[in-house]
Formats: structure tokens, sequence, C-alpha cells
């Protein structure tokens, strides 16, 4: 198991992976608030890792962020059997909340993409009510057309947030940031994929057993079996045969197979990487 020091970027899997925990998470996206530097999140799970494979602006976008941590157990898993040791799983919605409280004690305004506009309203008529302090710059639900996303981003610039929560669907919300979210304003702003529905009730997470135990996927499509059952089978059967692929090249190649995701320094941290996978 290779000993990276915290703070440091690794390349699992033709992804960037952070090396930090959610301490140090909410410490960069404070830092970038503060210094008013953009910087995007980005959680990375099984089914990201796997898209990457096929969209090249996706990959893209993925590496051009300046802090991607791992969101599902799996990513965890696989980085262990792979030779790096990831300090815990720092997930989109954790981080989400987590900033959320900060936002309420500090004043930072946040504004609110994605999702439908009543489960917007009902998101945000909770969160207000859990963080009594929260300032919402705006909102805007995500059903607009191409030819309106021009009129969105000139909302949020006017908005003045702080942070910017995207809550559309993958690669939508990756792709939204990765062309427009330094012009936005914001300085810090993260896809949140489903956290809205999950605040607004509309779904459940699992229960933290189930996350523990990397079976979160599985309650997930448990409530809406039609609709995600056979992409999550198809899905996780393409990772674990992604992440055997991997080890077997890492063994086969040596030390030389796994230098190809030894670690970057800062500096190479805060760019885009030139090679994708």
């Amino acid at each position: 198991m290779d000993a990276i020091a915290r703070g440091t970027r690794v390349h699992l899997l033709g992804s960037p992976l952070d090396v930090v925990d959610m301490e140090e998470a909410v410490a960069r996206c404070e830092a970038a608030i503060a210094s008013r530097e953009y910087l995007q999140h980005m959680s990375v799970n099984a089914a990201k890792l796997v898209s990457m494979r096929d969209d090249e602006e996706l990959r893209e976008g993925v590496n051009a962020c300046g802090l991607v941590t791992a969101d599902g157990q799996s990513v965890i898993w696989a980085a262990r059997l792979l030779g790096v040791r990831l300090p815990e799983r720092v997930a989109g919605i954790d981080l989400m909340h987590r900033m959320l409280a900060a936002a309420s004690e500090r004043g930072y305004r946040v504004y609110f993409l994605g999702a439908k506009q009543e489960v917007l309203d009902t998101a945000i008529a909770r969160l207000r009510d859990r963080f009594p302090g929260l300032a919402v710059a705006g909102s805007q639900h995500g059903y607009f057309g191409d030819e309106e996303t021009d009129t969105v981003a000139a909302a949020i610039r006017e908005s003045q947030a702080d942070i910017l929560f995207v809550a559309m669907t993958s690669p939508r919300k990756e792709h939204f940031l990765g062309r427009l979210g330094p012009s936005l304003g914001a300085p810090f702003a993260m896809g949140v994929g489903g956290s809205v529905d999950v605040i607004a009730g509309l779904t459940k997470r699992a229960p933290v057993a189930l996350q523990r135990a990397g079976l979160e996927w599985a309650y997930r499509m448990a409530q809406e079996p039609r609709r995600l059952g056979k992409r999550y089978l198809i899905t996780n059967a393409q990772f674990v045969w992604m992440v055997l692929r991997e080890r077997f090249t890492r063994r086969s190649s040596g030390p030389r197979g796994a230098a190809a995701d030894a670690p970057v320094d800062a500096a190479a941290r805060r760019a885009p990487a030139d090679q994708p996978d």
C-alpha cells in the first residue's frame, strides 16, 4: 500500500483523486471563497468513472476540477486494491451539507440550480428551516433549453453568489460547469446531482450501514427499479472489469505500470491534466 501524503493528488482508473478527508475538503472550499479564486468540486463514483471512458468532455471537466473526491465506497475499495489508501469517502451530499452549515454560520450566499421547480422550492424551504441563517442568492430549475443557458448564467452572475450548487443529471451538470463555471462569479461550485431530491424528501438516502457496505446503489435502485435497474447492473459490471484489468496491468508491468498513476504535486493539481486516460 502506497504511503501518500495528505493533500496529494493521485490518478486512478482515468480520474484524478485528491487524498483528503472531509475536514480538509471543507477547508479547501472555504479557502476558495475567502480568496475569490474559482474552485470546482467533483465527486466521482463507479458510474462516473465508467462514463469518463467514453465522454471526452466529461473526462476533461473532471481533470480540470480543483478538488476531486471519492463519492462511492466502491471507489475507496478500488483505490485500496490498486495500492492507494484514501483517508475516507467524501460524498457530494455530505460535503454539500457541510458547506450549507458553513454558509449559515458565515453568511455565504448560495445559489441553487437544477431539479424541478416544486422540488427545488421544497428543498430550499427545508434547508432554511435547518439552517436559519442561510442566505439564498437565487434559484433556477434545471429544465431549461440550450437557448436559455446564457440567461441562466447571467442570473447566477447577477446574484453575487459565493456557492453554486448544480443539481442536474450527469453529464449535463459536469458539461455546464466545465463550459461556464469560472465565468459564473461564484468562487465555489459543485454538482450535487440528486441531492436536492433527497433534501426535498422525493427520494431517500440509504442507511449508513448500507453506505459503508458499498450498497447505496442497491438501495437507490430499489426505489426506482425500472429506471435504474439495468443501468446500475451494467455500470457496476463495467466498473469491476475496469478495476480488475487495471490490477492485472499493474501486476504485469510492475513499477513502471504503477508510475502511470503516481501522485502529482500541488502545482499540477491546480491545472487540467494533459493526458486523458
